[in-house]
């Protein structure tokens, strides 16, 4: 764990030409390598179990936007209950394909170059996670897609999807469902909606997790950790 250090420590608290001498050695770059796999590890757990996003309110998954009018229109006839358990199936999607990240998150510590982990250590205060979103988006959302299509399937969020925008479409008319947003009709992709949203959020938490290294003296569990960063204003 100590090896965190060389990945999040604020680049103004020691000279550059220190860090990469510490990063030129093997040891310490198996290290960050570790410290990253427990970091991002964390993340998954945090987002990948009942209620993983349901209960965050920063990463839970909503209706789309436009559909808001969707949303409030039922809401007044009654339907609040529908909404609340199609919001909950989407969630619950979500939920069932986190854990799925955390191989993909590995393999791409694995492949981590000498020099993205200098990235890493001489970058903002979320540059690890900038480093996984671009290594591993298009992966994850491969990865995703069937997880979140079965379990969709499992808690029939697609159906649901339907008879929600079917009954507010009798209850408006057709206009009035087509001038919500072009697209947002029965053809909306929701499965990719809830991929996209899925991602979304586990890279917010990610970027949590590495913010709380650098910056929360509770996260700090080594002496040279809270040296390190106890001394940066």
């Amino acid at each position: 764990m100590a090896a965190i250090l060389l990945m999040m420590a604020n680049a103004s608290s020691v000279t550059a030409g220190v860090w990469r001498v510490a990063l030129a050695d093997g040891q310490a770059a198996a290290g960050i390598r570790e410290a990253l796999v427990t970091s991002t590890a964390d993340a998954v757990r945090l987002v990948g179990r009942p209620n993983g996003y349901f209960d965050n309110a920063a990463i839970r998954i909503l209706l789309p936007g436009p559909l808001k009018p969707v949303e409030t229109g039922l809401r007044a006839i009654g339907y609040g209950p529908q909404i609340d358990q199609f919001v909950l199936s989407m969630n619950r999607a979500a939920e069932a394909a986190a854990p799925k990240a955390e191989p993909i998150f590995e393999q791409a510590i694995t492949n981590m170059t000498l020099a993205d982990a200098q990235r890493i250590v001489m970058g903002g205060k979320h540059a690890a996670t900038d480093y996984f979103r671009q290594a591993t988006s298009n992966e994850l959302v491969n990865t995703f897609t069937p997880v979140v299509k079965q379990s969709m399937s499992q808690y029939a969020v697609i159906k649901q999807y339907d008879e929600l925008l079917g009954r507010y479409q009798n209850l408006t008319g057709p206009p009035a469902l087509g001038k919500i947003a072009p697209g947002l009709t029965q053809n909306f992709d929701i499965t990719h909606y809830v991929v996209e949203k899925s991602l979304d959020g586990l890279f917010y938490v990610v970027a949590q997790e590495e913010e709380k290294i650098r910056t929360n003296p509770a996260a700090q569990v080594t002496p040279l950790l809270k040296e390190v960063f106890g001394n940066i204003a």
